[in-house]
């Protein structure tokens, strides 16, 4: 390792100890931006880098709530509000039972790139809480709903802070929240986007992040001279991520063969059409059911306890979530004919794994670039909140697919080596850097 990153993370480790997800991140945008630093002096002498690694504000408080027994259950609630440089805190909510302080900083460290990325005027911000949605009543959801919104909507609004979906929070939940932030500030505001379509959300919105991966996978092939069409596709996961990504996947020709689950995954050689798709819809968002329930219905093979990269494929796109590809995965993909990954999930490749890729010279597209969609469909449902004008779904997805472009255009630029080689984790690190540096220098020391 550079022995100035090694410095800069011995510092961050002894301010952060035990957030290894935090560490890692930030060691990954680290060792791009380090050597960057070096040759643009103005943002040393600013220390641009330590500002950006330390959270403008983090927000920690008790989540009480009521099961259907009667009983009274605790959780932990979170906000971290990263940096507010380019526009107000924009970023998820994960609700989970892994999740805690060090997860959701990577999260927010990870969203203040991936915003200034998509070229609007967004922050950078993270929050949830480990309570888990799985198994819960609609009830359970809407009580601990009321009582993390009874706090967060303190902290938040339409120009502070502007909250999203993330794992364990889809159209319900959101819908929970929104209703008690309403109640509670007497407004009906653009506070949280993933709203539903008939009360201020966008058209897209759901889609935006499986499409955008997508788009983004279509635009690095096309560097080389290729597409989707034809092409063998892995997918992880089974969420809404997964479920729209292969949706255009299969719009655009490829066939997807996996679908997962935190349980196993199933491969189906065959491909999972339209119909196959509307039945792992109906399964994982009104069911709620587990992706081995696919392999019984179809005839398939369910792997249990396995991630779907032991199967031979020509993409890879993971959309479950962090870690879920290590360095003996990564090698594996490569062996068996692997050319592109296009991350749909923040941070799904280990450290070793991205090496891997980057060694290879295949096309590796980071999460804080590939799943760059869904934040700017978000921000799109912003503008239209605050212009009180809904745009047909037609409208969004242009946008879409244009914001999609220009990250790719950003990242080609700053990622380009002397070689021809595009690395995407430089372009998509520097690219995402540069506009906040430069708004924070002109903002002076705050």
């Amino acid at each position: 390792m550079d022995p100035r990153v090694q410095q800069f993370m011995a510092m961050i480790k002894a301010r952060n100890p035990g957030e290894n997800e935090f560490h890692q991140a930030v060691q990954e945008v680290a060792e791009s931006l380090i050597p960057f630093i070096e040759e643009n002096p103005k943002y040393k002498h600013a220390k641009i880098l330590e500002r950006i690694a330390e959270p403008e504000r983090t927000i920690i408080f008790r989540v009480p709530w009521l099961d259907d027994k009667g009983e009274v259950q605790i959780n932990r609630g979170f906000r971290i509000e990263m940096n507010s440089a380019i526009g107000p805190y924009k970023g998820g909510l994960r609700l989970h039972p892994t999740v805690n302080l060090g997860i959701l900083k990577f999260l927010a460290f990870e969203q203040v790139f991936k915003n200034s990325l998509t070229t609007l005027p967004m922050g950078g911000g993270k929050g949830g809480s480990d309570f888990d949605p799985k198994g819960k009543s609609d009830n359970e959801v809407m009580r601990f709903c009321q009582s993390f919104m009874s706090e967060l909507f303190r902290h938040i609004g339409a120009d502070t802070d502007v909250p999203a979906g993330d794992i364990g929070v889809g159209g319900r939940e959101i819908g929970f929240l929104f209703g008690q932030y309403k109640r509670l500030k007497n407004e009906f505001t653009g506070v949280l986007t993933g709203k539903g379509i008939e009360w201020g959300g966008s058209l897209i919105r759901p889609e935006a992040t499986g499409y955008g991966a997508t788009y983004f996978a279509q635009e690095m092939l096309s560097t080389r001279g290729g597409s989707l069409k034809g092409k063998i596709i892995s997918i992880s996961g089974s969420g809404n991520v997964a479920q729209f990504a292969t949706e255009k996947v299969s719009e655009l020709g490829g066939k997807v063969v996996t679908s997962s689950d935190s349980n196993g995954f199933i491969y189906d050689p065959k491909g999972i059409d339209a119909e196959k798709l509307n039945f792992i819809m109906e399964l994982k968002n009104v069911r709620r059911g587990r992706i081995k329930e696919y392999a019984e219905k179809y005839g398939v093979e369910y792997f249990e306890g396995k991630r779907p990269w032991i199967i031979k494929c020509d993409i890879a796109m993971p959309c479950a979530t962090q870690n879920e590809i290590n360095e003996e995965e990564a090698k594996l993909l490569v062996k068996n004919g692997c050319n592109c990954v296009s991350e749909g999930s923040n941070m799904p490749s280990t450290p070793e794994a991205v090496e891997v890729f980057l060694n290879a010279q295949i096309l590796y597209g980071p999460g804080k670039a590939a799943n760059a969609g869904g934040v700017a469909t978000s921000g799109l449902e912003m503008t239209q909140n605050s212009m009180r004008l809904p745009w047909s779904r037609e409208e969004v997805d242009e946008k879409l697919q244009t914001i999609m472009k220009n990250i790719h255009k950003t990242c080609v630029k700053y990622g380009t080596k002397d070689s021809g080689f595009i690395n995407y984790v430089d372009g998509a690190n520097i690219g995402g850097f540069v506009k906040v540096a430069n708004a924070m220098i002109a903002q002076g020391v705050v």
